[in-house]
């Protein structure tokens, strides 16, 4: 199995090498979409107007180990739930477990009127998040964590994040 492993993975990243991965522009040389002022998007802004961490990040970074346990119990429960569903158990065990695992962790911060009363900007496409928070404030020290605690409040920002960037970095040269 192994030889047949080894292989497979070194023709792996020779294809990526010929085909070029995707590329990411460097954040000066996109545009960042404007927020919509106040809370009405549906996604809360991880940084107000004025370019500091939202309070709902900040408490999200400081009960990070409640989201994570959260999520991990919310994945567990959602899958076992689903294993008997033929074809989409798996899939829909998984969405299961990121809804139980939100859930867990907006509990920890204090819940979804914490999160919109200790912000001031918002979106309604994880696209725009994604590209503004890339563009304003990639070279933040604590960018990874920032990102970490928004993908425990808005899961599906995790699978979002990278193919914004890429679909906006792919007219620049």
């Amino acid at each position: 199995m192994k030889k047949i492993f080894v292989p497979a993975v070194a023709l792996s990243a020779l294809m990526l090498t010929a085909w070029g991965a995707p590329k990411i522009a460097a954040p000066t040389s996109l545009k960042a979409p404007t927020p919509i002022e106040g809370t009405t998007g549906k996604y809360a802004s991880p940084f107000t107007s004025d370019g500091v961490t939202a309070g709902w990040v900040t408490k999200s970074m400081q009960v990070k180990a409640a989201g994570q346990i959260g999520s991990m119990a919310g994945n567990y429960a959602g899958q076992k739930a689903m294993e008997q569903v033929p074809f989409v158990g798996g899939f829909l065990g998984k969405k299961a477990g990121e809804a139980l695992g939100r859930q867990a962790a907006l509990s920890a911060i204090g819940g979804e009127a914490f999160i919109r009363s200790s912000t001031d900007l918002s979106f309604n496409s994880l696209n725009d998040m994604a590209l503004f928070m890339y563009v304003n404030y990639s070279s933040n020290p604590d960018y990874q964590k920032i990102l970490d605690a928004t993908y425990a409040i808005y899961p599906e920002f995790q699978t979002a994040y990278l193919p914004a960037l890429q679909a906006a970095s792919a007219g620049v040269q």
